[in-house]
């Protein structure tokens, strides 16, 4: 297992846009094959205030090739994208995948 993780950088002062395409996204994204682990907003007492991070797990290289362009072509992913430009967040996603450490 994969998790894909997802920096988002956004106008800070449109978090609402990002939080809707965040909770609007996931069931495109469990569709598309990925499984949502979780999406993390800012808090204002710590830390930057336009940074998010989204973590999605994938089973494997072959399914996320899949998944991408699964998502890229749904409809609702578009429009949630639309609806993000939209909003004026002027988001900006950097993805990597990374590893969990077992729990002992």
């Amino acid at each position: 297992m994969l998790t894909l993780c997802i920096r988002y950088r956004f106008n800070p002062d449109k978090i609402s846009g990002i939080q809707e395409y965040f909770e609007n996204e996931q069931c495109v994204i469990e569709r598309s094959g990925g499984k949502v682990v979780g999406y993390f907003l800012p808090t204002d007492f710590a830390g930057p205030t336009d940074e998010a991070i989204g973590l999605i797990d994938i089973p494997s290289i072959a399914v996320y090739e899949d998944y991408r362009q699964r998502l890229a072509d749904d409809p609702e992913h578009k429009a949630n994208l639309a609806a993000l430009t939209k909003s004026g967040a002027t988001v900006s996603m950097v993805r990597s995948f990374i590893r969990r450490v077992p729990v002992r």
